[in-house]
């Protein structure tokens, strides 16, 4: 089960993509799971033939459990291989002999159910499991503690899902100013030149084509990476580890409510017209709960803009294991000396939200001038 995001910690695996047999090669979709953020893809990540299933679909399954073997090009099929961590559903269900005492005292839950009852204040012993073998889920726990009393109108599952991902958006929040000693740094960046180059591209383009104002700002992000490379990396395990790929995430909103802030893979490899279209693919499937495995758990930094409706400025709070993030308020007029005279210049607010274990404020000052520097020159996106 793959982390897809340092707030998760369950999963339920919802459908098996392939079979025993089938070969499978590196990118392809294996299987969809069911998280707080929604319905999500998820990719093989080696090329080979598909040994052994070892998660039957419906099981709420814990994040680092195996979930199949692929045998990889010149194994030997049928080769050991260890499965400690995740028992077939035979032997998870083997009968084992216990005292009638011990059957009422234990119940089929999973440790993360177990976890929310007790935060929640759920008796377990009243809840009903929909799990395999009547097994107690997350679901289950969160559906007893928001029950209504009868003739008031229960929750659906869409309301239940936007309680679960509020919790958990809050979850890793509360965790990143607990344990990332955030700076912060702001600067205004004059955008003449590159409104006044998106005005003019778009004419030359039809409507279905046009590009729009935040993928500037991301190409621009992805391109200042490279002169302070320490802030496109995560820390793990109590050390720096530097990203080879960079892989912006983009902060969503969902019409529901919420958000996510999956990654455009390859960021800065790709052209303003490729960025684009992989933009608006990745948030139209978001917000239709279809988002990648890879998406979810390789950004390496996040971008988050209001847009045109938003604050002035924005300061966000570090998604962990990144150590950045990078706010864009909306454009605004603001007033710039000009040969004696006070003129009104189109421009935005660009803040930093950084990990002092990892830069400090001289090379934060050095990436938003980075950035500011690029969208000078537009065309050279």
């Amino acid at each position: 089960m793959p982390t897809l995001g340092a707030d998760m910690t369950v999963g339920t695996l919802l459908a098996w993509m392939k079979k025993p047999g089938d070969e499978v090669k590196r990118g392809e979709i294996i299987a969809e799971v069911d998280t707080d953020k929604g319905v999500i893809e998820v990719e093989v990540f080696t090329s080979g033939i598909i040994e052994k299933l070892l998660i039957e679909p419906g099981a709420e399954v814990p994040v680092g459990t195996v979930l199949a073997i692929i045998r990889e090009p010149g194994q030997v099929p049928g080769a050991e291989v260890s499965t400690a961590t995740a028992p077939s559903p035979a032997e998870a269900s083997k009968p084992v002999a216990v005292s009638p005492s011990q059957v009422e005292r234990r119940v089929p839950i999973s440790p993360a159910a177990k976890k929310l009852a007790t935060e929640l204040g759920v008796d377990i012993s009243r809840v009903t499991g929909t799990g395999s073998g009547g097994r107690i889920q997350r679901v289950d726990i969160e559906r007893a503690a928001f029950a209504k009393p009868s003739g008031v109108v229960v929750r659906d599952a869409a309301d239940e899902r936007q309680e679960r991902m509020r919790r958990t958006i809050a979850a890793a929040m509360a965790r990143s100013k607990r344990e990332i000693p955030h700076y912060y740094l702001s600067t205004t960046i004059n955008m003449s030149n590159a409104m006044a180059w998106l005005a003019e591209e778009n004419l030359k383009r039809p409507v279905v084509d046009r590009l729009l104002f935040g993928v500037l700002l991301i190409k621009a992000v992805a391109l200042a990476l490279h002169e302070v490379p320490e802030l496109n990396s995560v820390w793990k395990d109590e050390k720096l580890n530097l990203c080879t790929e960079i892989n912006v995430g983009v902060a969503i909103s969902l019409r529901q409510g919420g958000l996510v802030a999956p990654a455009l893979l390859g960021t800065d490899k790709q052209n303003i017209d490729e960025l684009m279209k992989t933009f608006r693919d990745l948030v139209k499937r978001a917000r239709a709960g279809s988002l990648r495995s890879s998406e979810l758990s390789e950004p390496t930094i996040t971008v988050t803009s209001l847009g045109e409706r938003g604050a002035e400025s924005v300061f966000g709070i570090i998604y962990p294991p990144q150590v950045a993030i990078i706010g864009f308020g909306r454009p605004m007029e603001w007033p710039r000396t000009l040969d004696g005279q006070i003129v009104l210049r189109p421009a935005i607010k660009a803040t930093l939200s950084a990990d002092h274990r990892v830069s400090d404020g001289h090379r934060g000052s050095l990436f938003l001038a980075a950035v500011d520097r690029l969208l000078q020159e537009p065309g050279k996106l």
